[in-house]
Parts: C-alpha cells; sequence; structure tokens
C-alpha cells in the first residue's frame, strides 16, 4: 500500500520540547524520495519551494542530499511551522530557510511573512503526498502560482498515488482512495490527465511519470516549448 502523509497530523508522536514533529511515513518513504529528487534535480542550483511541508522533515533531508538549492518549506497551516522551524534549527543547515504560511488555493499565492525570493524564479516547487489530500483546488492553484514563479528550466515535482486513464495503479489505491473520500469528498487520488490538462492550462507539461515503490509515481511538469 502507499505510503502516505495523514499519519503527520493524525496518529504522530507528541512533539519533544523544541517542537519537532516525528510522521512515521517519513522513515518508510524517504530514502527513495530524496533519492529520485537529487537524480531529477542534479546538477541545478537555485530555490526550491515545498508546499505541504507538513513535519518539515522532507525539507531537512532534501536540503541536507542537495545543498547546491536553497530549500523553502512552506504549509498551509500555521501551526506546522513549529515543527517546520525546530527541524530546521536541529538541522543546522545554511540552505535550510525557516518556513512560512503559503496557501496554494489562493490567487496569486506568496509565502507569509515574505521572504521567498519569488521574482527571481524558482529552480523547482515540490510537493510531496499533497494533492491527493486536499481539495482539487490546490492542483490547480499549484500549477497556477508554479506557472508564475518558475524560472527557465524550472520544474514542478509532485510525489504520491495516482490514477492513470482514469484507472489505479493498484487495489491498495484504489481502496485508499475510497477511504480518502469518505472522509472528505474533496479528497481522492488524482489522475494524471486531469493534472496534464490543468498543467498545460499554466503553460506547464507533464513530461514524466516516474513509478516508485510502494505503488507512488513522482510526476515532472516542465515549462511548456
Amino acid at each position: 500500500m502507499a505510503n502516505h502523509r495523514l499519519d503527520s497530523g493524525r496518529g504522530t508522536p507528541p512533539a519533544p520540547q523544541d517542537g519537532r514533529l516525528d510522521a512515521p511515513a517519513f522513515h518508510r518513504n524517504n530514502g527513495i524520495i530524496t533519492a529520485q529528487l537529487r537524480d531529477l534535480l542534479g546538477g541545478r542550483d537555485g530555490d526550491v519551494v515545498e508546499l505541504g511541508s507538513g513535519t518539515g522533515q522532507h525539507a531537512m533531508a532534501f536540503a541536507r542530499a542537495m545543498p547546491d538549492m536553497t530549500w523553502w518549506p512552506s504549509d498551509a497551516n500555521a501551526d506546522r511551522l513549529t515543527s517546520i522551524d525546530a527541524w530546521c534549527r536541529h538541522s543546522g543547515l545554511a540552505n535550510l530557510r525557516p518556513a512560512s504560511v503559503l496557501d496554494v488555493t489562493q490567487n496569486p499565492w506568496a509565502p507569509d511573512p515574505p521572504g521567498v525570493p519569488l521574482e527571481a524564479g524558482l529552480a523547482a516547487v515540490v510537493a510531496i503526498n499533497l494533492v491527493h489530500i486536499a481539495p482539487w483546488q490546490a492542483a490547480v492553484g499549484i500549477f497556477r502560482g508554479a506557472g508564475r514563479h518558475l524560472g527557465a528550466g524550472g520544474v514542478v515535482l509532485l510525489y504520491g498515488p495516482f490514477k492513470r486513464d482514469g484507472a489505479h495503479t493498484a487495489p491498495s489505491n484504489a481502496a485508499f482512495d475510497a477511504g480518502l473520500r469518505a472522509s472528505d469528498p474533496a479528497w481522492g487520488v488524482r489522475d494524471t490527465a486531469d493534472l496534464g490538462a490543468s498543467a498545460r492550462d499554466h503553460g506547464l507539461t507533464l513530461r514524466r511519470a516516474l513509478p516508485v515503490a510502494a505503488n507512488n509515481m513522482i510526476l515532472v511538469f516542465e515549462q511548456s516549448p
């Protein structure tokens, strides 16, 4: 069954005194995600915004593995910033910046407080296990903002479970999708075709759908010619 970050807020162990939350899903999937992102972003530098950073553990791992890039974690839930910033301090990494509140359903989206150098053009926008536990408007908002803020050669990388041509890639993902929709009808596993169509509306093209362990994928969107 796919690894999902529902447990970053439900069943997450209590935070230590410094505020760091520990999501069990991070320990299950971080190694493969970090390795794939390092391959996809290898040789690049510049600024990367991570959307829906949750506990902040992935942002720390990405920043450590890709030191030539500056990582800007964010989350729509202001309560998550305490944990994200605690992991930032714990890491001691110079290329991991303080977290900001960023809601991609807002148009235009921008960090609060300001600080991310959006005007310089981002090298990448990254979202791990986000679009299936958010309304569809969040996926649309990711592409809308990325179309505005990516620099030349910038990419959008989405990790999670996805359908292809209307079909689930595994029975476990179908069951997970049903559970999501029972919890919130606005949630659900998204189809790559629908995401590709929304991306095209904002000047982006789905270039690759990379299979990853546990029936997940990494979708790679690039600026359209």
